[in-house]
């Protein structure tokens, strides 16, 4: 039990770093929850500081969830299951979700900003693409081209993270794929698209009245 409270702990950590505050600070000496929409991730960095930087904090966010996911989750070889594992996975993979879950709560509640982080788009892409890389990378897709149709990113987002259950339904019951776990995975992705939808809610109010900022593919901006 005290491994896998290091793990969840640990976990949760690496998913607090606030990249998006440190890189706006580091670049303009700002505090990026001081401007544009006020949220601490990648999307505002891209509306304040320009699409680069922005970027760069959503690689370095999906790089949280990942770190939880290949580095964190292997104190469980030290350590043994304190409980029944009564999913289709196997034990490591099963810790695997547990570390990128709290990756993903640090992100959004992050210990290290008042307990007010990001929406945990990119961090729980970068925890998924290490269990479920097909069907991420369809969402990855969707989200791309969401994005430079509509340059809505919180739109992006949503429809990205819906993508994920849909995409694994199609392949399993329509293309007859076999995805391991899929019965204890899909409830679970389906959680993590009403997470991001409710972590979304604002952007879905501006989108329908029209107030949601658009990002720019123009250079870095000046504050």
């Amino acid at each position: 039990m005290i491994i896998l409270a290091l793990i969840i702990i640990l976990s949760y950590l690496v998913g607090s770093i606030p990249t998006a505050i440190i890189v706006s600070k580091a670049v303009k000496g700002i505090d990026i929850r001081n401007h544009g929409s006020g949220n601490a991730g990648g999307t505002n960095v891209m509306r304040v500081l320009g699409w680069k930087y922005g970027i760069l904090v959503i690689l370095l966010d999906a790089l949280k969830g990942s770190v939880a996911v290949i580095f964190v989750a292997r104190l469980f070889y030290i350590g043994e299951m304190p409980f029944e594992n009564a999913t289709p996975f196997d034990d490591f993979t099963f810790v695997q979700i547990i570390a990128g879950i709290s990756a993903v709560v640090g992100h959004i509640w992050t210990v290290f900003a008042g307990f007010k982080g990001g929406k945990g788009i990119a961090t729980a892409m970068g925890m998924l693409i290490m269990i479920m890389t097909i069907d991420i990378l369809i969402a990855i897709g969707v989200f791309i081209i969401v994005v430079t149709i509509s340059r809505y990113v919180s739109l992006g987002s949503i429809l990205g993270a819906i993508t994920v259950p849909l995409a694994m339904v199609f392949r399993e019951n329509i293309l007859h794929a076999h995805i391991p776990g899929y019965n204890t995975l899909l409830p679970f992705v389906i959680g993590v698209a009403l997470l991001v939808v409710f972590t979304h809610r604002k952007n879905v109010v501006r989108i329908f009245s029209g107030n949601e900022n658009k990002i720019s593919f123009s250079k870095e901006k000046k504050i």
